[in-house]
């Protein structure tokens, strides 16, 4: 964890030091009677009536977005300090299932060896592609692009880009180069977008304690976005090869207005990783 927190601590600060996008109001907002904005309005919609989940997102957990259902204007563009003073508090999957994860042996081992190390090897430590859920539950927001071939997501941490193709394209064959976000489709199921994803590497982390996940894993999300503001996800996992059963959890995120992306370029100047211990 600490050596997770210092390679954040360095990538993040020298974005928060120089001038950024200045706050640019989020068109379609609905209002308030008092004119402040409605996180609770309709369901945004595309052209075709799927809700659209366009916009930029915040995991509800993140220590900035602690404070209540409303959102200041401006809101991230200068949040970067209290996320740096909640590094501790990342999301560990096993803590919100009743008994913890299902792990097969080796895989409880490996976490408990990661754990021990201070968690250095973690991915997002070393500049590298964080997993896809320690992505959801990250601090930093992610942007989601909707059109209707591919849903675009790009992520703060480390400039992470997602495709999930909603073409009607198959996942590639058993075999596939494996990739660190995995090969992503989705399909609609009434108001949830349905997203299966394959071909995963080998040594992906989960989550931040180093919960791992192999080339034999299947992810499953389903995002809903049940009003303007908000939007949960429901993430399964089946991987026979880590665990002995497949889990599922669910994840909150809340819409963030008049704000953009930093740009995060982890590699720059990077001199941490060498004194790691």
């Amino acid at each position: 964890m600490q050596a997770v927190t210092a390679a954040f601590i360095l990538a993040v600060t020298p974005g928060a030091l120089v001038a950024q996008w200045p706050v640019y109001p989020t068109p379609g907002v609905p209002r308030t009677s008092d004119g402040q904005p409605d996180l609770n309005g309709p369901t945004p919609r595309t052209a075709d009536g799927k809700p659209n989940f366009s916009g930029i997102w915040r995991f509800v957990d993140s220590p900035d977005a602690r404070d209540g259902p409303q959102l200041p204007r401006g809101v991230g563009t200068a949040g970067i300090g209290a996320r740096v003073r909640g590094l501790n508090q990342f999301f560990d999957i096993g803590s919100t299932l009743p008994d913890g994860l299902p792990f097969q042996p080796w895989a409880a081992e490996l976490r408990k060896t990661r754990a021990a190390d201070n968690n250095k090897d973690n991915p997002d430590a070393h500049c590298l592609p964080l997993g896809l859920m320690q992505l959801h539950t990250h601090p930093e927001p992610r942007k989601i692009i909707q059109t209707p071939d591919v849903v675009l997501i790009l992520y703060e941490a480390n400039g992470g880009i997602r495709q999930i193709y909603t073409d009607g394209r198959p996942l590639p064959p058993h075999g596939a180069q494996p990739w660190w976000y995995g090969y992503s489709t989705g399909r609609w199921d009434g108001d949830t977008l349905a997203v299966e994803t394959t071909g995963f590497r080998e040594d992906v982390w989960l989550d931040v304690e180093g919960s791992p996940l192999t080339e034999a894993a299947k992810m499953t999300e389903r995002f809903r976005r049940p009003n303007f503001g908000n939007m949960e996800i429901e993430v399964t996992v089946d991987d026979p090869k880590a665990y002995t059963k497949p889990w599922t959890v669910k994840i909150s995120h809340r819409l963030m207005l008049d704000t953009e992306l930093i740009e995060f370029v982890c590699q720059e100047n990077e001199k941490d990783v060498v004194h790691m211990k």
